[in-house]
């Protein structure tokens, strides 16, 4: 606190502009406190009927589209399997489009150590490549992603790219060539993640209005390796109930 008539305001002009100059610096490389951050909106929930859709009935790939050849069903379970490289990522979207869901399922990576993911909230983007024919980018996506087992955390598909979402929890009970039993729970603008029975998300994007009804991928990402990944159950609750991971130990 400076006080009139005080010691520092007796010191010299030069002194005086050299000590606020000082302080000035000091300030401008200090941590932002909570009151410098942008306040980040909270959407509610979004209102609809709730029901639980099996997004995969364990024998075919029906509700689905994406390239025959890079996806089957084998032993009761959805194979993403390349063996050319891959220039740019692609899914299997469901054909149906959603906003408010809960998606429980198990993943396993079995071949390569790339990350897959589940994407929503977002478009199919054909249009990312200029020639989408050659580039096969026909069930690319451009939206939000949740990515697993490799690299955990979130991702903005041709947006922002990696958003600020701690991996570390995650990888800490993930598995890498295992099966991982995941859940995924998108509502408003926030969206919370479990991995084996552990809470390791929960995030709300600051920018709600680039959340979108739409699709939801599972992912087979660019690389010039061949790779494979297999999912099973995949359920899904439309506007759920419970406003919390339901399966948290």
């Amino acid at each position: 606190m400076i006080v009139r008539g005080s010691l520092f305001l007796r010191e010299t002009t030069p002194m005086r502009t050299l000590l606020f100059l000082a302080i000035a610096v000091c300030l401008s490389f200090a941590p932002a406190t909570a009151d410098d951050k942008k306040d980040t909106p909270v959407v509610p929930p979004r209102e609809g009927k709730s029901e639980t859709i099996k997004l995969f009935d364990g024998k075919t790939l029906k509700g689905w589209e994406g390239f025959e050849d890079l996806w089957s069903v084998q032993d009761g379970e959805i194979v993403a399997k390349n063996t050319e490289p891959l220039k740019f990522s692609t899914y299997l979207l469901t054909k149906d489009k959603y906003t408010d869901f809960r998606l429980t399922f198990a993943a396993k990576l079995v071949t390569s150590e790339m990350h897959s993911g589940v994407c929503f909230w977002g478009v199919v983007k054909p249009d990312v490549s200029k020639d989408p024919e050659k580039d096969r980018t026909k069930h690319t996506y451009a939206g939000h992603l949740v990515m697993f087992p490799s690299g955990y955390g979130m991702y903005d598909l041709f947006g922002r790219n990696g958003l600020p979402v701690d991996g570390g929890p995650a990888k800490k009970v993930g598995k890498q060539h295992d099966w991982n039993d995941i859940e995924i729970l998108a509502q408003g603008n926030r969206v919370r993640v479990a991995v084996n029975g552990t809470a390791v998300v929960d995030w709300r994007d600051p920018e709600p209005k680039r959340i979108k009804e739409g699709p939801i991928g599972l992912q087979l990402h660019s690389n010039s390796v061949p790779q494979e990944i297999r999912w099973k159950g995949l359920v899904l609750e439309t506007f759920p109930k419970d406003d919390k991971l339901i399966t948290v130990k």
